[in-house]
């Protein structure tokens, strides 16, 4: 996965959230809006039967979650137990009716066609999935299922981040090795934030918050803390100006 889709996709997130620190549910909405999805569900497992649903984007969600809880069978039960996405193109299959027969028909009287179900996985430990549903049957095209497996990643982080306040391995990332401050959810929620801030692209934006770490002599993780608890904001007038607002909750 390269660093460009990761920024952009956290750049979406940070549109949702408006610039307010992102959420599981941000990250849903943007990945609804990013890869032509109706809707989204979190679920966080330790098993194949102990299961907690954190979020759904709506109804549908809801009840995709709940059949799947309640059933022990259907795309997010296989996804969590094989480790890979399991994606079901058209529930009205034969094949979907015989590999899930009691999730299948529920999942259809919902009024969900297709789900999409990828593992939310840092390293060897999987945490949960993340499924995504569209009212119309039919595959997502090769770029989107790539946006959408970086939605999960970035759902995965969030998880780890919320839950335990562990940092995630990020050693792909040269800019992370060399920061071991740069908590990588953090820096991208800023990043994303910044954007907002000012309607730029994600690669520029995450240029402005390195460059003023690196002017201001300081750690990018303490420069993208700042900004996420809005301490910092980025003002696009006069070019290569900041302004710290201290008064911003």
């Amino acid at each position: 996965m390269t660093n460009e889709r990761v920024m952009r996709v956290w750049a979406q997130v940070g549109k949702q959230s408006q610039g307010a620190p992102a959420t599981l549910a941000h990250i849903c909405a943007a990945a609804v809006a990013g890869v032509n999805v109706d809707g989204a569900g979190v679920t966080i497992m330790s098993s194949s039967t102990v299961r907690d649903v954190v979020h759904t984007s709506d109804r549908i969600a809801a009840d995709l979650e709940e059949w799947q809880l309640t059933f022990g069978q259907g795309p997010c039960v296989d996804a969590f137990a094989g480790g890979g996405p399991v994606i079901a193109l058209d529930l009205r299959s034969p094949d979907s009716l015989t590999r899930w027969p009691v999730f299948t028909p529920a999942a259809l009287d919902s009024g969900a066609r297709a789900v999409f179900a990828l593992p939310l996985q840092i390293g060897a430990i999987r945490l949960g999935v993340l499924d995504l549903y569209r009212a119309r049957p039919g595959p997502m095209s090769s770029y989107e299922l790539a946006d959408a497996l970086a939605f999960a990643d970035a759902t995965a982080m969030m998880v780890i981040d919320d839950a335990a306040g562990l940092q995630p391995d990020t050693a792909e990332l040269a800019w992370q090795r060399d920061d071991p401050t740069a908590h990588q959810v953090q820096v991208h929620q800023a990043t994303g934030m910044i954007v907002a801030q000012l309607g730029t692209s994600a690669e520029a934006a995450f240029a402005r918050l390195r460059a003023y770490a690196y002017a201001h002599d300081r750690r990018l993780g303490d420069v993208a803390r700042d900004v996420v608890e809005r301490r910092l904001r980025f003002e696009p007038d006069p070019p290569g100006s900041y302004e710290r607002d201290e008064e911003m909750a």
